[in-house]
Order: C-alpha cells, then structure tokens, then sequence
C-alpha cells in the first residue's frame, strides 16, 4: 500500500472522525437533532472551512513540498517535504493544516456544547503542540537559515496579524 495514501487514512480517521467521535463520547453522547438551526450554520460552516484549509496544506505540501503530513513524533509514517513551504496555506501560520482541523473541531464543540469535549479539545491542543515543536526541531535541521527566517515571521498556529 502506497506510504501517501496511508499517511492521509491515518488523517482522516484520526483527524476528522476519531477526535470528534471521543468529544462526542466524552460530552455522554448528547442529541444532535436538538441543535437549533442556527448552531448547525455555524457548525457546517466552521466543518468546511477547516476541512477546507486542511485540505489545501495538504494538497499544497504534496505539490510544493513534495510530501505528507503525517510525520508523528519524529517518526516518518509517509515521506516528509523536501521543500520548506513558506507561501500558499503556510503564509497563513506555520501549521495550516492543525488550525484548520482546530477551525473543524471549535465547529464540533458548538454542536457537542460541553465540558468533557471541550477537555479533549484542550488535551488535543497540547498534544499537537509538543508534536509540532519535535517537527520543528526536524525542520531547523533539515531547513536551517530559512526556516528560522520563517519562524520569526509567522505563528505556530494562528495567522500573525501584521
């Protein structure tokens, strides 16, 4: 089996269902058809706008950077870039990627609406920041000079406001 499409299956599964599925859990498994209309716009919006800048560094690595994502904890599960990515998704934040799967879930936790999902959420958050700070260290390796450069011109997560 291709080494891209198992990094991407590992994404998916992980990604936009299983965290979802345990925030779910962990909220006691409440009845979505009690979510006003108003929240489901909300929720629809917040999925495809995630899911859509997920999917847009994902598709811009493969292109640009010439590899995959899913790279866990200084393991290589799929080839890794081999160009540093500075433009497109990246011109955003450092990890377009995470903060559109974050876009995603913030969506599930207005439809979920409780404590024990918003703590997987948290728990997520601080999970991936350590994953992205060993990543980075990789990249520093791998890219020096220019990715420092990068570095000090965007957020890890976030888009930097200039």
């Amino acid at each position: 089996m291709n080494r891209d499409f198992i990094g991407y299956l590992l994404g998916l599964i992980i990604f936009i269902i299983g965290i979802p599925y345990v925030m779910f859990l962990a909220a006691g498994s409440p009845n979505l058809a009690e979510i006003g209309l108003i929240r489901w716009i909300i929720v629809i919006v917040l999925a495809i706008v995630g899911i859509g800048l997920s999917v847009w560094s994902i598709v811009y690595m493969k292109n640009v950077g010439g590899g995959n994502p899913f790279d866990a904890f200084n393991h290589e599960i799929a080839p890794r870039t081999s160009s540093l990515m500075t433009e497109g998704p990246y011109g955003i934040c450092r990890n377009p990627m995470l903060l559109g799967v974050f876009i995603y879930h913030i969506g599930v936790l207005i439809a979920i609406f409780s404590i024990g999902a918003l703590l997987v959420f948290i728990i997520e958050i601080l999970i991936m920041n350590v994953q992205v700070k060993k990543e980075e260290q990789r990249l520093m390796k791998d890219f020096g000079k220019a990715y420092e450069d990068y570095v000090k011109n965007s957020n890890r997560f976030l888009p930097k406001l200039k």
